[in-house]
């Protein structure tokens, strides 16, 4: 009879961790799939967003035709790429050229899992999340690459050029300006550099200006450094996302439309889905790293107002500001571009890491 019980309880055991893995499977896919459904309606409204600011500040009234005033433009715009027909070069890698902005899409998305929008909200809190968003970021330049050197021309080879160029030059910086909120958090995971904060303006890693925290009479000099690297990091996001005025991978006055002009149809809606995901990604990462995260203003002790939306509010700002340049600031020359972020960022970067971390060491162990 013992055999037999002990067989029987194996069983179930088995049978209910099955049952187990396949409801936390479904869970992860269900949250999976529900976050990518709000990336692309948030992406349908900032493109819309950002069409509206840069007519509003050319003083015309944007799309307003399809929909209340406008708001389902973007939406018709996706249908209209979604049904054309797919046109492949003749002389293209045909593979290759179809696989490039697969690439670019799923990198931009998956970048996303370790993002916390509030306490709790994240597909996975890992303890390495920093440097998982900069591996992800880093694979993205693939797809531009493999886009331009596939489609056999000129003009989008030497977009993809440019913009493998302008995105490894700006990386660099970029990992240096995080390498400061590292050590004043002392973490990489992105849910404890936010907590690392907390709430009150005072508190952001940008301002640094609570003299009651561990660093006290410190912040004197930690408060311009990190206001500085915040200003940094924003520049060097508009570089690594091809935004103006560093849009020079698809200059139309140049190279027509850079490594895209090539693709129509579902291929380009993908390449120009991914850059709208990556901007977002990078406004949401400067909210985590500079700006507080989820936290208010504020603190008064007790929130009405939810965590999500102060994240929100914080990544709509940065995005308002993305457009806001966009429309204002002439594009720069690729001279200019590179001698910018060789020039001037790194070394700055460079010389803000052996300020801040000699303050953590001198500091000791004062985390916020």
């Amino acid at each position: 009879m013992m055999p037999s019980m002990q067989t029987t309880t194996d069983v179930a055991l088995a049978a209910t961790d099955e049952r187990n893995w396949l409801l936390w499977t479904a869970f992860k896919t269900g949250q999976v799939l529900l976050f990518v459904l709000s990336l692309a309606l948030l992406v349908a409204a900032l493109v819309l967003a950002d069409r509206k600011i840069w007519a509003a500040v050319q003083m015309r009234r944007g799309p307003n035709v399809v929909g209340a005033f406008g708001l389902l433009q973007t939406m018709a715009d996706a249908l209209k790429f979604f049904f054309k027909e797919i046109v492949i070069p003749a002389g293209s890698d045909k593979f290759l050229f179809i696989l490039a902005p697969i690439i670019g899409l799923v990198m931009a998305f998956a970048a996303w899992a370790v993002v916390p929008v509030a306490p709790g909200w994240v597909i996975s809190d890992i303890n390495i999340g920093v440097l998982y968003v900069l591996a992800l970021s880093s694979l993205g330049v693939y797809g531009i690459i493999i886009g331009g050197w596939a489609s056999n021309s000129k003009y989008p080879f030497m977009g993809a050029l440019r913009s493998a160029a302008q995105m490894v030059s700006y990386e660099v910086s970029i990992g240096f300006i995080i390498l400061t909120v590292i050590f004043l958090s002392g973490s990489m995971n992105l849910t404890t550099i936010v907590d690392s904060q907390g709430p009150g303006v005072w508190n952001w890693n940008m301002f640094h200006i609570n003299f009651l925290n561990g660093y006290g009479i410190w912040n004197i000099l930690i408060a311009p450094v990190m206001f500085y690297m915040g200003v940094l990091f924003f520049i060097s996001a508009l570089a690594e996302t091809n935004r103006p005025p560093f849009d020079l991978p698809e200059a139309e006055s140049e190279l027509v439309a850079g490594y895209q002009v090539e693709y129509s149809s579902t291929p380009f809606l993908m390449f120009f889905f991914a850059e709208y995901v990556n901007i977002m990604l990078l406004s949401a990462m400067m909210t985590i790293l500079f700006l507080g995260g989820w936290h208010a203003p504020i603190d008064i002790g007790v929130q009405f107002i939810p965590p999500f939306f102060w994240f929100f509010a914080k990544t709509a700002f940065l995005f308002f500001m993305f457009a806001m340049v966009k429309a204002i600031v002439p594009r720069y020359r690729y001279d200019q571009l590179m001698r910018l972020g060789w020039k001037v960022f790194l070394p700055t970067a460079l010389a803000a890491v052996v300020v801040i971390s000699t303050i953590v060491v001198f500091a000791g162990d004062k985390a916020v």
